[in-house]
């Protein structure tokens, strides 16, 4: 069964580095609000119910094979939903998107659950979770892994089909949505 583990069990930490303690939680948040990151929203769909999410933390594991990851909070509806369907597509934000990054990030009053994709336009690609038209890149994505992490999921996914719409990105940093332009 050991064979199925995708991790180095013959690697140790430094021992050294292990007995020094971590910086505090409010540290590391404060130290992280300076660091620019892209914006997504990551949907899904369990059975009939979509849900999603705003995101930041995704990142490219490998082109070939063409993986991502995703760090979703355990407590976000949208991660059992994960869980439950297998499927999630990360749609990276555009500069015109901030609405739609306000409405899945419930800065919206009064827009919960299915009301979240009434802003936007919506469509399918191949897992049939939503994806987000007009969004820069949309990766529809099959999870083929799980990682119990804290207080998130990390899925490790496989990039079953994208789409392109170009423009300019959405950024996330020191507590605010921001714009970049080509210099």
């Amino acid at each position: 069964m050991t064979k199925d583990i995708n991790q180095l069990l013959d690697w140790a930490p430094n021992g050294h580095l292990a007995s020094i303690p971590m910086v505090s939680a409010d540290d590391h948040r404060y130290g992280m609000r300076n660091f620019a990151v892209g914006v997504s929203i990551i949907t899904t769909q369990d059975e009939e119910e979509r849900s999603g999410l705003t995101a930041t933390a995704v990142c490219s594991v490998t082109a070939d094979p063409p993986r991502l990851v995703v760090f979703v909070n355990k407590k976000v509806a949208a991660s059992q939903s994960i869980l439950n369907s297998g499927a999630l597509c990360v749609n990276v934000l555009s500069s015109e998107q901030e609405h739609q990054a306000k409405v899945f990030a419930g800065m919206v009053e009064g827009v919960h659950g299915e009301e979240r994709f009434e802003h936007g336009q919506w469509r399918t690609l191949t897992t049939g979770v939503p994806v987000l038209d007009g969004a820069l890149t949309n990766f529809d994505c099959r999870v083929v892994k799980v990682f119990d992490e804290s207080t998130h999921h990390a899925f490790l996914c496989e990039v079953l089909a994208t789409s392109e719409h170009g423009g300019e990105p959405l950024v996330y940093m020191n507590g605010a949505f921001r714009r970049i332009a080509a210099a």
